[in-house]
């Protein structure tokens, strides 16, 4: 047996199965296992929630691109994995075997930490997965019919701040092409100790950015906030200061709430001493690679990143997608010099490019690296930002219907110098 499987179909999942199949040797076999057929783009999935696109136009069928490109697919989640064995059990009964696991699985959503939060049993919406965004999508539709407050952020301990601004705005100018913003009061929450933070101790000017859009479409913010439960359209919610001390706790109303959870590792390796941290999340070294069990590797949100400083209420650190890839590089080389018997060395850049769409303009921003101190740190807004989003969205999912392995986020910078060129178009995304 010569295979390398690959846990998990998203961004990093799809990426890392292409340039496998594309540098592994002759004899050599990759495999995906995937909790169902469907590769999402969820970086659009926020324009899902507003009906400003189908959940089929954001979606590939990944059995027909992977039979195509002879890479073996086993769309049925994964219930364990066995290091010990080499081994991964499989939903449906089967198991997997493997000579080396790339664990790009993605996150488990922790809505059960907070009582009453999320679309499954709750009374809050998610855009986290593209089902949840066609969920909130309808309840959209319901605040339309009856106007009322909104809620949007994340809960503490979330790692992923950017589509919860992109959501607030997004939301804030479909109401506005509705006729009922007036109607429809807004409260952005989080726990970041300032707006702008996005886990990163902000990128560039991201807090004055930010902080601005927030007051120019007359959004209200509370930073530092806790999200202790929720209840049908009531909200309770604690502030605390720079040094951690609780004030009175809040209730807030709301017709329509949308917010992020806090992240965890997913079950299938919960609880697997060395292979993963507390939070579930995989542990590696500089080369990707788990310490105690060499022959895995983990990209993407999946892995184990300490926070970037103290603040008085946890914020994760993101995982984004020029970052993902370059895990996914870095693994595709180290991998090949592993079966090569050559020690690995290749290292991820870990930088950061990023898109935060607002429906009509948007804030970008780039982070070299990613974890400060860094040596490129810039932000910018505008028209192009919300260009250059659409134009990539497009791009990535030409590249995952066709197998495509460069690079999406350095053609990304590319669009990020070269939308700001074109000239704006009076039409939504």
């Amino acid at each position: 047996m010569n295979r390398v499987v690959v846990l998990g179909a998203g961004i990093g999942g799809v990426v890392q199965a292409f340039e496998l199949r594309e540098q592994l040797p002759p004899g050599w076999t990759v495999a995906v296992i995937n909790d169902g057929p469907r590769f999402e783009f969820t970086p659009s999935n926020p324009w899902v929630a507003v009906g400003w696109r189908k959940p089929d136009q954001i979606t590939v069928d990944l059995t027909e691109v992977f039979g195509r490109l002879g890479i073996e697919f086993h769309p049925h989640a994964a219930t364990r994995v066995h290091p010990e064995e080499n081994r991964i059990e499989l939903a449906d009964g089967s198991s997997v075997e493997y000579n080396y696991l790339v664990v790009a699985t993605g996150p488990k959503l922790a809505f059960d930490e907070v009582p009453g939060l999320g679309p499954d049993g709750g009374f809050t919406q998610s855009i986290c997965k593209t089902d949840h965004a066609a969920r909130a999508w309808r309840d959209v539709e319901a605040l339309a019919a009856n106007p009322g407050p909104v809620i949007v952020g994340a809960v503490a301990g979330a790692s992923c701040f950017g589509p919860a601004y992109e959501y607030a705005f997004i939301l804030d100018r479909e109401l506005k092409r509705r006729g009922i913003r007036d109607r429809v009061p807004m409260t952005y929450i989080t726990p970041e100790p300032y707006i702008g933070h996005l886990g990163l101790d902000g990128v560039g000017d991201t807090k004055s950015l930010l902080e601005s859009e927030l007051r120019e479409e007359y959004i209200h913010w509370m930073t530092n906030t806790r999200i202790d439960a929720v209840e049908d359209g009531r909200m309770k919610v604690t502030c605390v200061n720079e040094n951690g001390e609780e004030q009175p706790q809040q209730e807030l109303e709301f017709r329509h709430a949308m917010i992020l959870p806090a992240f965890k590792g997913v079950d299938a390796l919960a609880d697997i001493e060395g292979l993963v941290n507390p939070r579930g999340f995989v542990l590696i070294d500089d080369h990707q690679r788990n310490p105690k069990y060499p022959n895995i590797f983990g990209v993407g949100v999946c892995v184990a990143i300490p926070p970037v400083g103290k603040t008085p209420l946890p914020v994760g650190v993101p995982k984004t997608g020029y970052m993902i890839e370059s895990m996914v590089g870095a693994t595709t080389a180290n991998i090949g010099q592993l079966i090569r018997d050559e020690a690995p060395t290749h290292t991820a850049t870990w930088n950061a490019i990023c898109l935060a769409d607002f429906g009509h303009t948007g804030v970008a921003f780039v982070a070299l690296p990613q974890i400060p101190p860094r040596n490129t740190n810039w932000s910018s807004r505008g028209r192009w930002v919300h260009l250059a989003k659409v134009g990539f969205e497009k791009y990535f999912l030409h590249k995952v219907r066709r197998g495509k392995t460069e690079s999406a986020y350095e053609r990304l910078s590319l669009l990020m110098l070269g939308a700001r060129r074109v000239r704006p178009r009076n039409k939504a995304a």
